[in-house]
C-alpha cells in the first residue's frame, strides 16, 4: 500500500480541545535503515508490526505494510528494538474531509509536537487548522526512526 502524507510542526495545544480520541504508543525499530523501517507499535489496547520503504524524492509518500498482532507480542518485541524506544500520545483531530494525528512527544523527544494527514494523492488539498505550523514534510530528521536515534532534546 502507497502512504502519501503531509507532516507540520504544531504550533499550539488547542489542538486538543479539538480531538476525538487519543491513545498513548510506545514503539521501537527492529530495523532503521532509511530504505526500510521496521517499526513495532504497541498502543493502549493493541499491537503492530509495520514496514516502510524509502521516503519519494518529495518525501510525500513512501510503501507502506502494516498488520496488528497480539499486544503481548508487540511488548516482548519491544525488547529486541535499537535503542531510542518513542513515547508519545497520538490526538485525532478532524478537519474537514480528513483526520489530523497529532503526536505528542515525551522522553528524550518531549517539546515536540507534529501533526500528519494521510492524502489519496500528492496533489490532494486539505483544510489546514489554524494551529499548524511549519511543513516539514521530507525532512527526515522529524521521522520516528531518526528520532529515536537524535531525539529532539539533543538537537540544541
Amino acid at each position: 500500500m502507497q502512504e502519501i502524507e503531509r507532516k507540520f510542526l504544531v504550533s499550539s495545544d488547542a489542538f486538543k480541545k479539538e480531538a476525538y480520541k487519543s491513545t498513548r504508543i510506545s514503539q521501537g525499530f527492529l530495523n532503521s535503515n532509511k530504505l526500510r523501517t521496521v517499526r513495532i507499535r504497541v498502543t493502549d489496547d493493541k499491537g503492530f508490526l509495520t514496514i516502510k520503504g524509502k521516503s519519494s524524492a518529495s518525501g510525500l509518500s513512501r510503501l507502506e505494510w502494516e498488520t496488528e498482532i497480539p499486544k503481548e507480542e508487540a511488548e516482548t518485541l519491544l525488547e529486541l528494538c535499537e535503542p531510542g524506544q518513542i513515547e508519545k500520545t497520538r490526538y485525532y483531530v478532524n478537519a474537514g474531509q480528513h483526520v489530523f494525528e497529532v503526536d505528542e512527544f515525551y522522553g528524550k523527544n518531549q517539546g515536540l509536537i507534529v501533526a500528519e494527514v494521510e492524502l489519496s494523492s500528492e496533489e490532494e488539498v486539505f483544510e489546514k487548522p489554524y494551529w499548524l505550523g511549519d511543513e516539514v514534510t521530507g525532512d527526515a530528521k522529524y521521522y520516528n526512526s531518526m528520532l529515536s536515534k537524535r531525539p529532539y532534546t539533543d538537537w540544541k
